[in-house]
């Protein structure tokens, strides 16, 4: 009965958020926008190769596009948790309610797969009415299995952001998305890790968007199948199971700090 009443706190989390979208629709139709615009500014850049690489060029920095597009909605969403409390004036009312912590956050990640999922379907539509992309050996289930099994490590990731906006007020929204900014840039996201200065290069090893991408891009670009993505997909989950936990312990750390010294209320 206990677990029940927990995921229906879960799903009404889900619930709240979807509203939130729905209040500020207007903000999203711009910010899809903009995003299904980006997306194909960035295809068409490689209309600049060569033509018996162009088709294959376009492909690779989509996949790009739309994987980040998919991935960075995971991450922001849960790392703007406390960003949206603040700013909706919820904040102290959520984390007084009678409900555990992980249920808080399992309905803002299962709230961020299911919105970015929506998001990145939209885009897929949008590119694909506007490229004729050559998918004729891609192996979309397998592509759709390195998305999935990177999902949980960014979630991971977002968790540990989202104390920068619990801790600072003034200035953790903007920290998160530095973050966010180190990992676009070292894990290849429109290029490959190899043309990354040297003394960068090992922080594209720790990210997982590197292999989410590698698996990604071996799926669509040469029809490789699950079984022969096993290694990256594998990493993925383990980097996830590292990092989830990791998130929770330090953001229930981080939202005992901010209780005791009274930076829940404090708006900016």
């Amino acid at each position: 009965m206990k677990t029940m009443n927990e995921l229906g706190a879960a799903v009404a989390f889900v619930e709240r958020s979807f509203r939130l979208v729905k209040r500020y629709l207007a903000w999203e139709v711009v910010f899809l926008f903009y995003n299904i615009v980006n997306t194909l500014t960035i295809g068409l850049i490689g209309y600049t190769a060569e033509p018996e690489a162009r088709g294959e060029t376009v492909l690779f920095l989509v996949i790009g596009a739309l994987c980040w597009g998919f991935m960075a909605v995971l991450f922001e969403e849960v790392a703007n948790t406390i960003t949206w409390e603040r700013w909706e004036g919820t904040i102290e009312y959520t984390f007084m309610a009678p409900i555990r912590r992980i249920t808080h956050l399992f309905g803002t990640c299962l709230f961020a797969i299911l919105y970015g999922l929506v998001r990145t379907v939209v885009v897929l539509i949008a590119v694909a009415l506007f490229f004729d992309l050559p998918l004729q050996q891609a192996n979309l289930i397998a592509a759709l299995a390195a998305v999935v099994a990177a999902g949980p490590a960014f979630m991971g990731l977002g968790l540990i952001a989202a104390v920068l906006p619990l801790l600072s007020p003034e200035r953790g929204t903007q920290a998160t998305h530095i973050i966010q900014g180190v990992i676009l840039l070292v894990s290849g996201i429109y290029y490959p890790v190899s043309v990354l200065p040297g003394w960068l290069q090992p922080l594209s090893l720790v990210s997982p968007g590197t292999y989410a991408l590698e698996a990604a891009r071996a799926a669509l670009l040469k029809g490789a199948k699950v079984a022969e993505l096993l290694p990256d997909l594998l990493l993925l989950l383990g980097l996830g199971a590292i990092l989830i936990p990791l998130g929770l312990w330090i953001f229930s750390v981080a939202e005992r700090y901010a209780m005791r010294t009274g930076k829940l209320k404090r708006s900016g």
